[in-house]
């Protein structure tokens, strides 16, 4: 296989295919031209605070993909669209975070006086959550942070509503069993009014009444 021989002065389509053939120089010129446009767009979606890890993040991303790559000379509007993504994945997350929270803070507000430790932070909730098999975990965000119906889920995704049932089903199982471990580190049961589907359920009819 030819080298490709590249100068900070290579133009995209040269830099990249030296980067696709193992060439981590090219990789680190490319990086150098166009890391101020990905960490501008990055900053006009998240804040400045997280900008430098989803930096590095998008750059990490694009290497790994540079074989998906059809047309190296345009390399430019690729790295921007996965800028893009990157930083609208993670404001959902955000999102989703902000959303537990002031679901949390809801039901800490409604909840009558229990003896038993039962709080859990959002934080650990999306991390529970997270553990659960991946057709779970996506039905589950869908359903009780977007407000989706089971219809909607099904409808969007292209699984059957039966399949959708089966995955909220399961899925709210295991993360209420998890819920209850980590409340008080036993398992043993929480009280009802805390199951994740009642106070999202509640959440979301006071963010429908607001509107």
């Amino acid at each position: 296989m030819a080298r490709w021989y590249v100068t900070e002065g290579s133009d995209d389509a040269s830099l990249v295919t030296a980067a696709r053939d193992g060439d981590r120089d090219a990789f680190g010129c490319l990086y150098s031209r166009y890391s101020r446009m990905v960490h501008g767009i990055l900053l006009a979606r998240v804040s400045s605070a997280d900008v430098d890890d989803l930096v590095q993040e998008v750059f990490m991303h694009a290497f790994r993909r540079l074989g998906n790559l059809n047309d190296a000379a345009r390399f430019g509007g690729w790295l921007a669209a996965i800028a893009r993504s990157r930083a609208n994945d993670y404001r959902r997350r955000l999102q989703t975070a902000t959303a537990i929270k002031q679901v949390l803070a809801m039901r800490e507000a409604e909840a009558p006086p229990m003896n038993q430790r039962t709080e859990i932070s959002a934080e650990k909730i999306l991390e529970l959550i997270g553990t659960l098999p991946n057709a779970y975990r996506e039905t589950l965000i869908l359903r009780l942070v977007e407000g989706m119906t089971g219809p909607e889920i099904a409808a969007r995704t292209g699984l059957t509503p039966g399949s959708i049932r089966v995955n909220l089903h399961r899925g709210m199982h295991h993360l209420r069993e998890k819920m209850c471990q980590s409340a008080d580190g036993s398992g043993s049961e929480l009280p009802p009014r805390t199951a994740a589907a009642g106070w999202i359920a509640r959440w979301k009819q006071r963010k429908r009444k607001v509107r």
